[in-house]
């Protein structure tokens, strides 16, 4: 049932581009995008029991970079998506080694401060991100000569990628290493007593986070052709908490669903509601009272009840 689902899900999703607008099949890129930054994510969140509000700098990083190299120095876009995915997962190295010296909230505020230099950096580095103008004049790489300024080649190539992540982050959470993982989040004492090095776990699962959230910034640039230090800001990182909390927190499919729950609010829905992120607000806070594990849980919960009430 699970395989026939996710078989027509897919079937679903790679038909989108035939029966809707332009707006449509730009907004699905944009909820794809943010379903993988939410998926990276929920590998800390969820998987590995570590909050993080300073994820965003990872997204931003990447686009950065990238912006930077193609406007400034006019590399191709295969190296400069190979030198910002590297770059960007090399500084979660180092962020991933200074922050798990903490847990709890001790490490959800040192992500925080983290991410805030980088956000600093990128409001003050004025040479080099180009302050509170931005950069733009970014142009999409042309796979095959494929003309990805087309709303539905682009979408056709997010996808993609996306499939690949999902497919990835799916192998990894089913893997033993993805077991040791949840074991660090339920049982960090008793995996220690059993020979495992929790915080090389715990490091393991924050690099991977952040590469995943590398190519989501990568996507969001060449969508967005632009980049700004608002993408780095405390609101990106917990629009993207928000996401993996909404949907359910530890789930494969939990983040996707509130991804694209946030996106539709943000994009569509502010066109029709001036006051939009009250509603996101009021969402949120009905998904916490009666669905305190997540849309995703909750729904799986209900058709489990379904079955046993039908037999």
């Amino acid at each position: 049932m699970k395989k026939l689902a996710g078989f027509l899900t897919i079937i679903f999703l790679i038909s989108i581009p035939f029966y809707s607008g332009e707006y449509y099949i730009n907004l699905a890129s944009q909820m794809l995008i943010a379903a993988i930054f939410a998926s990276s994510l929920n590998l800390l969140v969820g998987y590995g029991g570590l909050t993080s509000l300073g994820h965003a700098v990872y997204l931003g990083l990447s686009a950065y970079i990238t912006a930077w190299l193609i406007t400034k120095i006019g590399l191709s876009h295969g190296a400069t998506a190979a030198i910002a995915l590297t770059a960007t997962t090399v500084m979660g190295m180092l962020f991933g080694w200074i922050a798990l010296r903490a847990t709890g909230l001790g490490f959800l505020m040192l992500t925080l401060a983290l991410s805030q230099i980088f956000w600093g950096l990128a409001y003050r580095w004025v040479g080099m991100t180009n302050g509170d103008n931005g950069i733009s004049g970014i142009t999409r790489p042309m796979p095959f000569d494929i003309n990805l300024d087309q709303s539905n080649y682009f979408y056709w190539f997010v996808l993609i990628i996306f499939l690949t992540c999902m497919l990835l982050i799916t192998r990894l959470v089913h893997s033993p290493f993805g077991a040791s993982i949840c074991g660090t989040r339920d049982q960090a004492k008793r995996m220690t007593a059993l020979g495992f090095n929790v915080w090389l776990i715990r490091w393991i699962t924050f690099v991977l986070a952040s590469f995943f959230g590398a190519v989501a910034g990568l996507l969001y640039v060449y969508f967005h052709k632009y980049i700004h230090p608002t993408v780095m800001s405390i609101t990106s990182s917990a629009e993207a908490l928000l996401c993996v909390i909404a949907g359910g927190a530890g789930t494969l499919t939990g983040p996707i669903i509130g991804a694209f729950l946030v996106m539709i609010l943000k994009n569509y829905v502010s066109g029709y509601v001036e006051r939009w992120n009250m509603l996101l607000g009021a969402v949120f806070v009905f998904i916490v009272l009666f669905m305190p594990s997540g849309i995703t849980p909750w729904v799986a919960d209900k058709i489990s009840r379904l079955r046993n009430t039908t037999k």
